[in-house]
Protein backbone atom coordinates (compact mmCIF):
# COMPACT_ATOMS: atom_id res chain seq x y z
CA UNK A 1 0.00 0.00 0.00
CA UNK A 2 1.29 3.38 -1.07
CA UNK A 3 0.85 6.68 0.96
CA UNK A 4 0.32 10.15 -0.33
CA UNK A 5 0.70 13.64 1.36
CA UNK A 6 -1.04 16.16 -0.20
CA UNK A 7 0.00 20.15 1.31
CA UNK A 8 -1.09 23.12 0.09
CA UNK A 9 1.57 26.08 0.54
CA UNK A 10 1.68 27.81 3.91
CA UNK A 11 -0.43 31.36 4.31
CA UNK A 12 1.43 33.64 2.10
CA UNK A 13 1.17 37.55 1.69
CA UNK A 14 0.49 39.80 -0.95
CA UNK A 15 3.54 41.20 -2.67
CA UNK A 16 3.40 43.96 -5.89
CA UNK A 17 5.76 41.32 -7.61
CA UNK A 18 4.13 38.65 -9.69
CA UNK A 19 2.29 35.72 -7.50
CA UNK A 20 4.62 33.42 -8.39
CA UNK A 21 6.70 35.33 -6.16
CA UNK A 22 5.06 35.61 -3.13
CA UNK A 23 6.40 34.39 0.07
CA UNK A 24 5.24 33.10 3.00
CA UNK A 25 3.95 34.95 5.79
CA UNK A 26 5.38 35.28 9.86
CA UNK A 27 1.71 33.30 10.78
CA UNK A 28 2.29 30.54 7.57
CA UNK A 29 5.87 29.68 9.04
CA UNK A 30 5.17 29.38 12.50
CA UNK A 31 2.10 27.07 11.58
CA UNK A 32 3.83 25.02 9.23
CA UNK A 33 6.45 24.86 11.79
CA UNK A 34 3.88 23.24 14.41
CA UNK A 35 2.88 21.16 11.76
CA UNK A 36 6.75 19.97 11.42
CA UNK A 37 6.74 19.32 15.03
CA UNK A 38 3.29 17.22 14.99
CA UNK A 39 4.82 15.09 11.92
CA UNK A 40 8.14 14.29 13.28
CA UNK A 41 6.07 12.92 16.54
CA UNK A 42 4.62 10.32 13.59
CA UNK A 43 8.37 9.43 12.62
CA UNK A 44 7.49 9.98 8.61
CA UNK A 45 9.60 9.28 6.50
CA UNK A 46 9.02 10.62 2.72
CA UNK A 47 10.24 8.56 0.12
CA UNK A 48 9.66 11.04 -2.90
CA UNK A 49 8.63 14.65 -2.24
CA UNK A 50 7.58 16.79 -5.79
CA UNK A 51 6.97 20.46 -5.10
CA UNK A 52 6.03 23.57 -6.91
CA UNK A 53 8.84 25.69 -7.79
CA UNK A 54 6.65 29.08 -6.77
CA UNK A 55 8.62 31.04 -4.08
CA UNK A 56 5.61 30.31 -1.27
CA UNK A 57 6.20 26.06 -2.28
CA UNK A 58 9.89 25.99 -2.16
CA UNK A 59 9.79 27.56 1.46
CA UNK A 60 6.83 25.57 2.62
CA UNK A 61 9.52 22.64 2.02
CA UNK A 62 12.25 23.69 3.69
CA UNK A 63 10.67 23.86 6.86
CA UNK A 64 8.62 20.90 6.88
CA UNK A 65 11.81 18.93 5.46
CA UNK A 66 13.68 20.24 8.67
CA UNK A 67 11.01 18.06 10.59
CA UNK A 68 10.96 14.68 8.31
CA UNK A 69 13.58 12.98 6.62
CA UNK A 70 13.14 13.17 2.94
CA UNK A 71 14.82 11.23 0.31
CA UNK A 72 14.82 12.62 -3.00
CA UNK A 73 13.29 16.44 -4.02
CA UNK A 74 11.87 17.02 -7.13
CA UNK A 75 10.67 20.87 -8.09
CA UNK A 76 8.80 21.28 -11.04
CA UNK A 77 7.36 24.39 -12.06
CA UNK A 78 4.16 23.10 -13.99
CA UNK A 79 2.63 21.98 -10.58
CA UNK A 80 2.25 26.16 -10.08
CA UNK A 81 -0.54 26.05 -12.94
CA UNK A 82 -1.09 22.59 -12.76
CA UNK A 83 -4.58 20.99 -13.76
CA UNK A 84 -5.78 17.65 -11.92
CA UNK A 85 -4.57 15.86 -14.68
CA UNK A 86 -1.11 17.42 -14.81
CA UNK A 87 -1.21 16.03 -10.99
CA UNK A 88 -2.27 12.62 -11.67
CA UNK A 89 -0.03 11.96 -14.55
CA UNK A 90 2.92 13.32 -12.28
CA UNK A 91 2.24 11.08 -9.61
CA UNK A 92 1.44 7.73 -12.12
CA UNK A 93 5.21 8.30 -13.25
CA UNK A 94 6.09 7.82 -9.77
CA UNK A 95 8.81 4.89 -9.47
CA UNK A 96 7.29 1.56 -7.78
CA UNK A 97 9.80 1.44 -4.77
CA UNK A 98 8.27 4.56 -3.60
CA UNK A 99 6.15 3.91 -1.15
CA UNK A 100 5.17 7.55 0.68
CA UNK A 101 5.11 10.46 -1.28
CA UNK A 102 4.89 14.45 -0.53
CA UNK A 103 3.38 16.61 -2.78
CA UNK A 104 3.77 20.24 -1.73
CA UNK A 105 1.45 22.69 -4.09
CA UNK A 106 -1.64 24.81 -4.57
CA UNK A 107 -5.56 25.70 -4.63
CA UNK A 108 -7.30 24.39 -6.16
CA UNK A 109 -6.56 21.46 -7.59
CA UNK A 110 -4.04 20.03 -4.38
CA UNK A 111 -8.06 20.07 -2.87
CA UNK A 112 -9.35 18.56 -6.03
CA UNK A 113 -6.40 16.25 -6.20
CA UNK A 114 -7.44 15.10 -2.58
CA UNK A 115 -11.10 14.46 -3.58
CA UNK A 116 -10.74 12.92 -6.88
CA UNK A 117 -8.54 9.98 -5.44
CA UNK A 118 -10.32 9.23 -2.09
CA UNK A 119 -14.29 9.73 -1.94
CA UNK A 120 -14.61 12.82 -4.19
CA UNK A 121 -15.96 15.05 -2.01
CA UNK A 122 -14.41 18.50 -2.65
CA UNK A 123 -12.50 19.29 0.87
CA UNK A 124 -10.79 22.72 0.44
CA UNK A 125 -7.13 22.80 2.13
CA UNK A 126 -6.36 26.03 3.65
CA UNK A 127 -2.90 27.54 3.62
CA UNK A 128 -0.49 24.56 5.79
CA UNK A 129 -2.98 22.05 5.43
CA UNK A 130 -2.34 18.82 4.70
CA UNK A 131 -4.26 15.59 3.86
CA UNK A 132 -3.00 11.95 4.23
CA UNK A 133 -4.03 9.23 1.87
CA UNK A 134 -3.60 5.49 1.61
CA UNK A 135 -3.84 4.47 -1.73
CA UNK A 136 -5.04 1.07 -2.43
CA UNK A 137 -2.17 0.56 -5.31
CA UNK A 138 0.68 -1.60 -5.81
CA UNK A 139 2.05 0.83 -8.32
CA UNK A 140 1.91 4.46 -8.98
CA UNK A 141 0.91 3.60 -12.47
CA UNK A 142 -2.77 2.69 -11.07
CA UNK A 143 -3.62 5.57 -9.20
CA UNK A 144 -6.81 7.53 -10.27
CA UNK A 145 -10.37 8.05 -9.22
CA UNK A 146 -11.24 6.85 -5.79
CA UNK A 147 -8.08 4.51 -5.02
CA UNK A 148 -7.31 6.33 -2.09
CA UNK A 149 -8.86 6.96 1.29
CA UNK A 150 -8.24 10.07 2.95
CA UNK A 151 -6.95 8.95 6.58
CA UNK A 152 -6.49 12.37 8.41
CA UNK A 153 -6.01 15.86 7.44
CA UNK A 154 -3.57 18.29 9.52
CA UNK A 155 -2.67 21.77 9.73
Amino acid sequence: MKQLILLRHGEAGFSDGIDFQRQLTQRGKESLHRLGILLKSRGLTIDRMYCSSATRTRETAEIIKAYLPIQEEIYEKEIYSASLEVLVNLLENTPAEVQTCLLVGHNPTISLLMAHLSDGDYRGLSPGMMGILELEISDWYHIGMNTATLKEVLQ
